[in-house]
């Protein structure tokens, strides 16, 4: 079993996860020069705020997120991805390399360091002057944590991860609700194991603000299609701790899956628009599969899933470009995505906006090859 965990791990995309920051690939100058000329204005320092309390990382070091001021009434809040471990041996920071990201100081927890929406220089980012609250991630249970666990490895040796991740993000959000009482639009989206979370928060956060626009996009998290799923989802106790719902009471937990989070937080508010990116050969989501079990091609599981959910909320939007990248929202890449004569740049915007876009897919016209 470690062999081939050994292995898996060794792959080029996985290390690309655990690093949390893909090389991009390359582009024209064409194709990279912005689509008109603006004057943009010097972006704002991030800000680092440590909230203590219960907020922790995986082996117990400290918790810490990054805030830059921008227009108080429109806060787009990003839960940040690197990896996942629910098993002694995946969450031993002996197996190399380790398969998600265990501190919050690391580069890939830096906005400072990451492109695309956090680029506040480029002229054709959505969210340029948006206050931005960047939530790094670094307790391997894709921000939905529910307390501590101590798993044993294959070689009899305990490990206790500290899977706080829903007190990280709720300190974070605390945070949003103190300073920005008052926001009138809320973009809640994640790349990632962050994706996995953030339609579960974009409910939390609609709760709280009645008044507001909330609209949720989960990048690069679409594919994960498999029945060990809900065992991985009780390792990690993302059911503990839930608002009581009736939404969460009518999930059988047993055979729960990512998309439930979607199902939940639109049953709940219906109003919110529900968004998802992914790049259909995801070979990030490839390699998870086959930790969790499955090794059928990522394009498939992913159309299922989106089928699935556009059957129970007609109102969600996908967007599926070709190649098999990981996420968008963090790298330049984000600016030439492109599927059906869209790019992501701009359908992200139109979200960003409260514009009515359409799902997307380069499956449409054959363009994924």
């Amino acid at each position: 079993m470690i062999t081939r965990i050994s292995a898996l791990l060794a792959a080029p995309a996985f290390l690309a996860l655990v690093s949390g920051c893909q090389a991009s690939p390359p582009v024209s100058p064409e194709a990279a020069a912005p689509v008109s000329v603006a004057i943009v204005p010097e972006a704002e320092p991030w800000a680092t705020i440590e909230p203590g309390g219960d907020t922790l990382c995986a082996t117990g070091t400290p918790f810490r997120f990054h805030v830059r001021s921008g227009d108080p009434e429109r806060v787009m809040v990003f839960l940040n991805g690197g990896g996942a471990c629910w098993s002694g041996d995946l969450c031993d920071l002996q197996t190399a390399p380790t398969p998600y990201t265990p501190f919050a100081e690391m580069d890939s927890n830096n906005p400072e360091l990451l492109e695309g929406v956090f680029d506040e220089a480029n002229p054709a980012n959505p969210f340029a002057g948006w206050t931005q609250v960047f939530v790094p991630y670094c307790t391997g249970d894709s921000h939905l944590g529910g307390g501590d666990v101590t798993y044993t490895t294959s070689a009899d040796q305990e490990v206790t991860v500290h899977h706080r991740g829903k007190a990280n993000v709720q300190a974070a959000l605390d945070w949003v609700y103190a300073n920005h009482a008052d926001a009138r639009r809320i973009f809640m989206t994640g790349g990632s194991a962050g994706a996995i979370a953030s339609p579960y928060y974009a409910g939390i956060v609609a709760d709280h603000y009645p008044q507001a626009d909330v609209v949720h996009m989960a990048d690069g998290a679409g594919g994960y299609r498999s029945p060990a799923i809900a065992g991985v989802l009780a390792a990690w106790g993302a059911f503990k701790g839930v608002p009581d719902w009736p939404e969460f009471a009518a999930i059988d937990q047993a055979t729960a899956s990512t998309e439930d989070f979607f199902r939940v937080t639109a049953a709940r508010h219906p109003e919110m628009q529900m968004a998802r990116f992914d790049n259909v050969d995801d070979a990030v989501q490839q390699d998870f599969l086959t930790l969790l079990g499955t090794g059928e091609p990522v394009r498939g599981l992913l159309a299922a899933n989106n089928a699935d959910l556009a059957g129970d909320i007609p109102t969600i939007r996908a967007f599926e470009a070709p190649g098999n990248a990981h996420t968008s929202l963090r790298f330049s890449r984000f600016y030439t995505e492109e599927a059906g004569g869209v790019t992501l740049v701009d359908w992200v915007r139109g979200l960003a906006n409260g514009e009515a876009v359409a799902s997307v897919s380069c499956q449409s016209d054959q363009s994924c090859d």
